[in-house]
C-alpha cells in the first residue's frame, strides 16, 4: 500500500488491470423490439447534465428501461427544448465504459502499480485515514478540491465543512474568469452564468469570438434565432467562418489577438463621431473624459495595420452599433482566456456596451433575477487558516476564485503547500493548457489524489482511490436555482437506481464527512430532506416538483432600467468605471491598452480552437449516441496553406508545435472557411486513456500542443490562443 510520505505515481492503464479490454458492444442487435412506447411507460423529471445549462426535462422509461429524454414544456430557460446532447443523455447512463466500483491504487512487491477493486468501506476509509493524517501534521486547509460540474457542491460543502479554503474549479481560470473580472471591475457584478443577454429583443448583436451555434448554449441559441428572425443586424468577428459568421451581415475575419485594437477603434468611432449614448453615460458613468483621450490614437487607419479590417468597415459597423442602441449586445462571450490580456479586453467589451447604453436595457443585458431559496439550516463553517490565495500570494490581485493552475503549481515539492487533492468531474490533463509537466511533478508528489468521475478519463490513471460517481439520471441533485429573465426552480431526481456500484455524490460526500467527525455537517439521511424542506419554505415540496419538474416564480424587480432612474452600482464609486482606479492602485492600465501579439514562426500557423454542436468537449466524445455524429476532430486548413503543403482534403496528419510536441493524427478538412495564417479544431478529442473505447485515440488533442500560456495578470487566466503549430504529413 502507499506510504504517507512522497510517492511517484505512474500513470495506470484501468482497461488492462480490469480486464475491460476487447471490442466496444453492438450498439443495436438483430433481434426484433416492440415499437415504443407500447409498453408501461412512465416520466421523471430532470435536468440535463450534458452542459452546464442545465435545461429541464422529462427522462421516460419503458417497462422500466430507457427510452427517451425530452425537454419540459414549462420551463422558460430553454421553452421545453433540448439540444442535441441532451437529447442524448441516456448514452451517459448506458455507456459501458463507465466506472462501476471504487479502486484502489496497490504497489506490488516488484514495484508495479496497479489499482485493486475494493468496497466503499475500504476506500472511503482510507481516503479519511489519509486526510486526517494530513491535517494533524500539516492541517486541513492543506486539501484542494478542484472541481467542475454541478454535483461538485456537494464537495464543496464537504471541503469547507473540514477547513479547507482552496477550492478551484477550470471554468474560472480557463474560461469564463476574465470576462467576469472585466465586467465586475466596469460595472460591478458579472453576467451570470446563463449570461444576461437579452439577444431576442436585441437589435443588433455583436459576436466578437463567441461561437453561438456551435457551442449549443440552449436559450441563447434560441433567443439569437429569435432576434435574426426579427431581423437584428449581426456582426461577427472571428478568424474563422463560423455557423454565427454565415448568418452575419457583417463577417470581420480579424488577425488572431488583435481584438483588444478593434474594440478601441470602435470606441473611437462612437465618441468621435458623437454616436454613444451621451444621456446614459453622464448619468451612469464616470471616467469618459479619460476613455475620449486613450482611444483618440486607436482611429480606424491605425487599428486596420493591426487587425486586417478595413477602415470602412470599423466605421459602419460602428455606426451600426450605435443605430440600433440600446438593444444593441456587444456579446459578452464565455470562454475568454485567449491571450493573457484577457480581463482588459473584457473590460473593453464592457466598456463599449457601456458607451451604447445597453446594460439594463432592452436588448441589452437584463437584470437577472433567481429565487430566494433558503439554505437548509446547518452550523456554520470553521474559518479556514488558509484559502485558495495561498496558492498564488499577491500575484493576481483580481482573483476572487481559487486559480486551478496556481494550486497545481503549489502541489510540488515537499514543501509545496498543498499535500492532498480531491478532483471532481474534471479531466485535469485535457482541461488546463501547458500543465502536463507540472502535473505530473504535482502528483508526484502529494500524498493523496482522489477522482471522482462517471468515466475513466485521463485524470483517474493518476489517482491514489477512483470513486465512481454515478450519472445525472441516477442522482438528486441540489435545485437549478439559476439567475435570469424569469426565476424559477427545477428539480433533478433518480430516473434510475444507481448501475453497478456507483454511488451519487452527495452520499460520497456525506459518509467521508461521518469519518472525518462532521457529523453536524451532514444531518440528513437522504439528500431528497434537504429538497423539501426548501421547497416548503417557498411554498412547494418535492412531491409537487416530482409532478411537475420546474415551478416558475414571478419576478420581485424589473428586468430593466426604468427611464432616467437612479442606479448605484456595485462599485467603489457607484457608477460603471470606464477608467478604473482599482486597477490603476494596483499598477494595471486603468483603460485597456493594445499590445501586438506575438506572430507564429515560419512555417507555423496559429492555433485556433472551438467547440462543435455535437459535443461538450471531451465529456461526452464516449457516449454512443453523439459519438455517430461527431466520432473524431477535423483540421481546418486554408486552400492556400493546402495546396502550398501539398494536403487534400479528408488526409490524415499530425501537428506539431515550436517545442516539438506532436500531436495524434488528425483529418484534413480543407476549406476557405479559415484565414491562411491559422488552422482550426474543436476541442475534446485525442483521448489517450484506453479504457474510453470508443474515443479513444480518435482526432488530436489541442491541449497538449498548448505550452505557449500567457497568464493573465490580473486574475491568473491561462492564454490559450497564442499557440502555433505547423502540419506535418503522414508517411505511409
Amino acid at each position: 500500500m502507499l506510504s504517507t510520505g512522497l510517492n511517484r505515481r505512474e500513470f495506470i492503464k484501468i482497461s488492462a488491470l480490469l480486464g475491460l479490454g476487447g471490442s466496444v458492444p453492438m450498439l443495436g442487435g438483430c433481434t426484433p423490439r416492440p415499437l415504443p412506447g407500447e409498453g408501461e411507460v412512465s416520466r421523471v423529471p430532470t435536468f440535463c447534465d450534458m452542459c452546464f445549462w442545465k435545461c429541464a426535462g422529462f427522462a421516460h422509461t419503458e417497462d422500466g428501461q430507457p427510452w427517451k429524454i425530452i425537454g419540459n414544456d414549462v420551463d422558460l430557460h430553454s421553452e421545453g427544448r433540448l439540444c442535441t446532447r441532451g437529447t442524448a443523455g441516456m448514452g451517459s447512463y448506458q455507456d459501458p465504459d463507465r466506472l462501476k466500483r471504487p479502486l484502489l491504487r496497490e504497489t506490488g512487491a516488484d514495484g508495479v502499480q496497479t489499482f485493486r477493486e475494493v468496497s466503499w468501506d475500504e476506500a472511503l476509509n482510507f481516503i479519511a485515514d489519509r486526510l486526517k493524517s494530513i491535517a494533524q501534521r500539516h492541517g486541513a486547509d492543506r486539501t484542494a478540491l478542484l472541481n467542475h460540474g454541478y454535483g461538485a457542491a456537494h464537495f464543496q460543502h464537504l471541503m469547507k465543512a473540514y477547513g479547507s479554503g482552496s477550492i478551484a474549479e477550470p471554468a474560472f481560470a480557463q474560461c469564463r474568469g476574465p470576462r467576469d473580472v472585466g465586467f465586475e471591475l466596469t460595472f460591478g457584478e458579472s453576467v451570470g452564468s446563463p449570461e444576461r443577454t437579452d439577444m431576442e429583443h436585441s437589435r443588433c448583436i455583436v459576436l466578437i469570438g463567441s461561437h453561438i451555434g456551435e457551442n449549443l448554449h440552449n436559450g441563447q441559441v434560441q433567443t439569437l434565432a429569435e432576434a435574426m428572425r426579427r431581423d437584428a443586424t449581426l456582426i461577427t468577428v472571428d478568424p474563422r467562418f463560423s455557423v454565427p459568421a454565415g448568418k452575419s451581415k457583417y463577417w470581420l475575419p480579424i488577425k488572431p489577438g488583435t481584438d483588444i485594437a478593434l474594440l478601441l477603434a470602435w470606441m473611437h468611432v462612437l465618441i468621435d463621431e458623437d454616436l454613444y449614448d451621451r444621456d446614459y453615460i453622464n448619468r451612469y458613468a464616470t471616467g469618459f473624459e479619460q476613455l475620449k483621450q486613450h482611444v483618440a490614437r486607436y482611429s480606424p487607419e491605425w487599428v486596420y495595420l493591426e487587425t486586417g479590417i478595413d477602415p470602412d468597415t470599423i466605421r459602419k459597423t460602428a455606426r451600426e452599433m450605435a443605430a440600433a442602441a440600446p438593444a444593441t449586445l456587444i456579446h459578452p462571450g464565455r470562454h475568454t482566456a485567449w491571450y493573457g490580456d484577457d480581463t482588459q479586453r473584457s473590460r473593453a467589451i464592457a466598456m463599449l456596451n457601456a458607451l451604447l447604453g445597453s446594460w439594463g436595457r432592452q436588448g441589452g443585458l437584463y437584470m437577472k433575477e433567481s429565487v430566494s431559496l433558503p439554505k437548509y439550516p446547518l452550523p456554520a463553517y470553521p474559518a479556514p487558516k488558509s484559502d485558495f490565495r495561498a496558492a498564488h500570494g499577491n500575484r493576481f490581485p483580481f482573483a476572487n476564485a481559487g486559480v486551478t493552475n496556481a494550486i497545481v503549481e503549489a502541489s510540488i515539492g515537499a514543501d509545496a503547500h498543498y499535500k492532498a487533492w480531491l478532483v471532481y468531474g474534471t479531466n485535469l490533463p485535457m482541461t488546463i493548457p501547458g500543465i502536463r509537466p507540472q502535473l505530473q511533478a504535482a502528483i508526484d508528489s502529494l500524498e493523496l489524489v482522489v477522482v471522482v468521475d462517471t468515466m475513466p478519463s485521463e485524470i483517474t490513471g493518476y489517482a491514489d482511490v477512483v470513486l465512481p460517481e454515478c450519472t445525472y439520471l441516477e442522482r438528486y441533485d441540489d435545485l437549478r436555482n439559476s439567475g435570469e429573465r424569469h426565476p424559477s426552480l427545477a428539480l433533478r431526481m433518480p430516473v434510475f437506481e444507481p448501475s453497478y456500484d456507483s454511488k451519487p455524490g452527495w452520499w460520497m460526500a456525506k459518509q467521508l464527512g461521518l469519518r472525518l467527525g462532521l457529523e453536524k455537517y451532514f444531518p440528513w439521511e437522504d439528500y431528497a430532506e434537504v429538497i423539501d424542506w426548501q421547497l416548503k419554505q417557498v411554498g412547494s415540496s418535492l412531491d409537487e416538483m416530482k409532478k411537475i419538474g420546474v415551478k416558475n416564480f414571478p419576478r420581485t424587480r424589473p428586468k430593466y432600467f426604468a427611464p432616467k432612474q437612479e442606479v448605484s452600482f456595485p462599485t467603489p464609486s457607484g457608477k460603471i468605471e470606464l477608467y478604473s482606479q482599482q486597477l490603476a492602485d494596483k499598477g494595471f492600465d486603468p483603460i485597456p491598452e493594445y499590445t501586438r501579439p506575438e506572430q507564429p514562426p515560419q512555417g507555423f500557423y496559429h492555433l485556433n480552437y472551438g467547440r462543435m454542436p455535437a459535443h461538450t468537449f471531451g465529456k461526452t466524445t464516449n457516449n454512443h449516441l453523439l459519438f455517430q455524429l461527431a466520432p473524431e476532430n477535423t483540421l481546418w486548413v486554408n486552400p492556400l496553406v493546402a495546396s502550398e503543403r501539398g494536403l487534400e482534403n479528408g488526409e490524415y496528419v499530425r501537428l506539431s508545435n515550436p517545442e516539438g510536441i506532436v500531436s495524434n493524427k488528425i483529418r484534413v478538412r480543407v476549406t476557405e472557411r479559415i484565414r491562411p495564417d491559422s488552422v482550426f479544431m474543436a476541442h475534446g478529442f485525442g483521448h489517450r486513456s484506453r479504457r474510453l473505447r470508443l474515443t479513444h485515440d480518435l482526432g488530436a488533442d489541442d491541449s497538449e500542443l498548448m505550452t505557449n500560456v500567457k497568464i493573465d495578470p490580473l486574475m491568473g487566466g491561462t492564454g490559450m490562443r497564442g499557440n502555433f503549430v505547423t502540419i506535418i504529413k503522414e508517411t505511409v
